[in-house]
């Protein structure tokens, strides 16, 4: 029986320093990390965490969210963890590490989880009218651009600009570079560098002919 931590931010540009920080101190003796976004459970070290981890083992992470972010998800990962005969530890929710009786213990860890699932799914909810309604003002004022690109020759992120200038000038290339030598270069998805790609023939940086790998 061990200790296996999980941590996760959502972007390379985000730290895991807290997160890891705290799973050490907690007595994290296994450790799976990643910079991905939560959006599925398709993610390479939670998969790996869930296939490593054994009965009795505990599963620690410092909320909730940073298994996932929708309650489906989150409910096939906990079973998940369940299924293994393993237990959820997650740092800022209450424990209840005093109470003797396992299937009180067992109950009221559920009711908590249960509690914060709804709660996280209501506040995702409530963002995305938010943001919705704030798309419809914007267009009712002829002012809305749409979604900002993450990677573009204009991004805010000077890494995430040096990168996006990179994949053009390989995508420039005679004879031109496949997509997946690209990704493996820059280390983006390929799905990323399709965007890169699609955006930059639509905006005139790249032309058909240099679309052709």
């Amino acid at each position: 029986m061990i200790k296996v931590g999980y941590a996760r931010v959502s972007s390379t540009d985000q730290n895991l320093d807290r997160q890891l920080a705290a799973l050490k101190e907690s007595g994290v003796e296994k450790l799976f990390a990643e910079k991905v976004s939560g959006k599925n459970t398709d993610r390479p070290e939670l998969q790996r965490m869930l296939h490593f981890i054994r009965e009795k083992d505990e599963v620690v992470v410092l909320s909730l969210d940073r298994l996932g972010r929708s309650s489906d998800d989150l409910t096939a990962i906990i079973d998940e963890i369940r299924r293994k005969g393993a237990v959820l530890n997650i740092l800022d929710l209450p424990s209840f590490a005093g109470i003797q009786d396992p299937n009180l213990k067992a109950l009221l860890t559920n009711l908590v989880l249960e509690i914060y699932k709804y709660t996280a799914e209501e506040e995702r909810r409530k963002i995305r009218e938010r943001q919705q309604e704030g798309i419809k003002l914007a267009k009712e004022r002829g002012v809305y651009k749409g979604r900002q690109r993450e990677y573009s020759a204009d991004s805010r992120n000077p890494r995430k600009r040096y990168l996006y200038q990179q994949v053009i000038k390989m995508l420039r290339t005679d004879p031109p570079i496949t997509v997946a030598e690209i990704a493996r270069t820059v280390g983006l998805e390929r799905t990323q560098i399709y965007r890169i790609k699609k955006y930059a023939i639509a905006d005139g940086v790249l032309t058909n002919e240099q679309n052709r790998q």
